[in-house]
């Protein structure tokens, strides 16, 4: 009996210390990988969510982009910086007339430079679902920017990257 309890305290302890250790020792391309799920969590949508949760999701997104969040899309001729409340309030937009949001990043390259920015090139594939029925889904290389402010990696720059198609 002693020696049961002693294997159930010696397992616990070693359950302890490995999630103590992958959670204060990450490397920060994880943390920056990190960013990323938080921002697709964020972004998604289901047809049964209720208001009160995206609003939620919207003001949580303030939390992760810099003060000045620079945007480009050359391709849809789209550029501008916004304010992170100034996205809650895009999100909110499109949580409004989207049934149903979906963004997947695929194929992340972090570069971190010792100047506390990380340059990351992923691939985002955004499917959704508008309130008419119309599907989208779309793919594109973004290229973005990332300051690591304190402790935290802020979103500070996206743009599109035009990739040639064969």
């Amino acid at each position: 009996m002693v020696k049961i309890k002693h294997i159930i305290t010696a397992v616990f302890v070693v359950i302890i210390g490995a999630l103590a250790v992958v959670f204060f020792f990450q490397s920060e391309e994880s943390k920056v990988k990190k960013q990323f799920n938080f921002l697709s969590k964020r972004v998604s949508k289901e047809p049964d969510e209720k208001k009160l949760a995206m609003a939620v999701k919207a003001k949580q997104l303030q939390t992760i982009f810099a003060e000045n969040c620079g945007f480009r899309a050359d391709i849809y001729s789209v550029s501008g910086n916004y304010t992170p409340q100034e996205i809650s309030s895009l999100a909110l937009t499109a949580f409004s007339q989207y049934s149903r949001i979906s963004l997947t990043f695929y194929d992340i390259n972090i570069d971190i430079t010792e100047k506390r920015i990380a340059k990351v090139l992923v691939t985002a594939n955004l499917t959704a679902r508008l309130a008419t029925g119309e599907y989208i889904d779309d793919t594109h290389e973004l290229e973005c920017i990332l300051k690591k402010v304190e402790s935290s990696w802020l979103f500070s720059d996206f743009e599109v990257v035009e990739v040639l198609e064969k």
